[in-house]
């Protein structure tokens, strides 16, 4: 990410990808960036698909009265042809007075506007939505690490698990704490504050389930459908619960670390699994696995009781891991 400081940002800047919050943080933190070299730098903002070539001609122009301006184009996948054709040829010799600043999605859509943009020596910023478990991890501990706190891997993962995966509500969970800490967020902070939420997720679920506390599962689950919890990530919660615990088994008892790389998870996700393999056979695992897989199916393809069909595959789940796999 840009830092603000006394440089303005560059001339051309192509922020790309479709994580809507990262794309914002990106363009404020150039336009402050440029405010911050002249504060009263003119800021101008387009949605591409309603910006005309000859307002981009009009505003791009120099100024009579000198001094920083910054055009924001948003949505830069959405420009006609001949808005594109005139901000490429204008990105051959851009004003050093002028940061043009387009974001885009990424994607085939608009394609050779961002190439062109890119080919133009334009800067560019990668927001692309986090995909993986480690970088939205990696994504939490920043949040803390930039404002002076600390947090470790359990204690973000902990925070995923209570507030889901969306980044703007990931973001002011942990601008919440800081607010309410004194920096230092380790698991037990997190559950102090989060605590209700975390035993209504689908996590709280399967976790139960995977060390076989029947009861315990059985009241989340209820729980979780009584407040509204929408019974689809409880049901891949249930199936990555038992993946997971399935990968880690079959790779024996290794070092989490060690076998970070082969599994291509985290650390403490593998010692976290192998500590729920205990008590569990193949035979097991692979009955879990079967009963997961239908319930599935049933809930993602509108079975009359999706509620119903969770409880059962609890049920499956808890037998597998009590009789191994025997009938």
């Amino acid at each position: 990410m840009l830092r603000v400081n006394a440089v303005p940002p560059p001339s051309l800047l192509l922020v790309q990808g479709d994580e809507e919050l990262l794309a914002a943080r990106a363009v404020a933190e150039a336009v402050d960036a440029a405010r911050a070299a002249d504060p009263g730098a003119d800021v101008r903002e387009f949605e591409a698909g309603s910006l005309v070539a000859g307002e981009v001609a009009e505003i791009l122009s120099p100024s009579l009265f000198g001094g920083r301006r910054v055009l924001v184009i948003q949505s830069g996948q959405d420009a006609r042809k001949d808005l594109t054709t005139a901000l490429l040829a204008y990105a051959k010799n851009p004003d050093p007075d002028v940061t043009l600043i387009v974001t885009h999605v990424g994607g085939a859509k608009g394609k050779a506007f961002a190439d062109g943009l890119r080919a133009a020596g334009a800067t560019v910023v990668p927001v692309m939505k986090l995909k993986k478990d480690s970088e939205r991890i990696a994504f939490v501990r920043n949040e803390f690490r930039r404002n002076g706190a600390r947090c470790d891997d359990t204690a973000a993962s902990a925070l995923l698990q209570a507030v889901g995966n969306d980044l703007r509500e990931i973001a002011a969970a942990c601008s919440q704490l800081l607010a309410d800490t004194d920096g230092k967020i380790t698991e037990a902070v997190v559950a102090r504050y989060y605590k209700g939420r975390a035993e209504v997720t689908g996590f709280a679920v399967a976790d139960a389930a995977m060390v076989g506390d029947l009861p315990g599962a059985l009241e989340a689950l209820r729980w979780a459908l009584h407040v509204g919890v929408d019974p689809v990530p409880i049901a891949d919660a249930l199936a990555d619960g038992v993946r997971t615990v399935a990968r880690v088994a079959s790779a024996g008892r290794g070092n989490p670390y060690q076998l970070a790389g082969t599994l291509g998870m985290p650390a403490w996700k593998i010692e976290k699994a192998q500590g729920r393999s205990r008590g569990w056979t193949p035979e097991g695992l692979a009955d879990a696995m079967r009963a997961a897989a239908e319930c599935n199916a049933a809930v993602k393809g509108g079975a009359e009781d999706r509620g119903y069909a969770l409880e059962q595959t609890v049920f499956a789940i808890a037998a597998a891991r009590r009789d191994g796999g025997n009938r």
